[in-house]
């Protein structure tokens, strides 16, 4: 029976529970995806979900309210100059848990979650930055190609006193 059962409790003390769902909310406000359990993907969309509703009244009551959650004064900001605006004509459904399989190590299963929110653009330095490591690429792949590498001849094994008296894969003699 479901009876009261309305909080998961992911094998936690209440304050450890808060605090693991409160980083793993800044993290998914930092890097707007995050991977991890079912479980803890589960747990972590509500909280998300009541954080934007209440980020979107735009009142310093509220701001208090989230700030009790997001501890980190950056994504603090972030969160209320680019985040909150995008969900302003959205109601609900601010983010998605998206099951991904199984982890290989253990096989718990694995989610993704993500806010719904559009893709940052990716700024000019960026840009240059890849342009110049593929210049970079090209030439030292023709460079390559121009100037193959000689091979190194492999000595002979050199045969000791030691190992002249054994034959190669002859189990050893001694403490039997």
């Amino acid at each position: 029976m479901g009876h009261r059962d309305k909080v998961k409790k992911l094998g936690r003390t209440k304050s450890h529970r808060e605090a693991m769902l409160s980083n793993m909310a800044m993290s998914l406000f930092t890097h707007r995806v995050i991977k991890t359990t079912d479980a803890k993907a589960k747990a972590l969309k509500p909280i998300v979900d009541r954080l934007i509703t209440t980020a979107k009244q735009d009142t310093l009551h509220a701001k208090r309210q989230v700030a009790k959650t997001i501890h980190n004064k950056d994504v603090f900001k972030k969160f209320f100059a680019e985040i909150v605006p995008q969900f302003e004509d959205r109601n609900s459904g601010f983010s998605r848990v998206v099951k991904l399989g199984v982890r290989r190590g253990d096989g718990a299963p694995i989610s993704v979650v993500e806010l719904l929110t559009e893709k940052p653009k990716e700024t000019e330095t960026k840009d240059k930055k890849a342009k110049k490591t593929a210049k970079k690429s090209d030439s030292d792949s023709k460079a390559a190609v121009s100037k193959p590498k000689p091979k190194k001849e492999k000595a002979a094994p050199v045969k000791t006193k030691a190992s002249a008296g054994k034959t190669a894969g002859a189990p050893s003699t001694k403490n039997k």
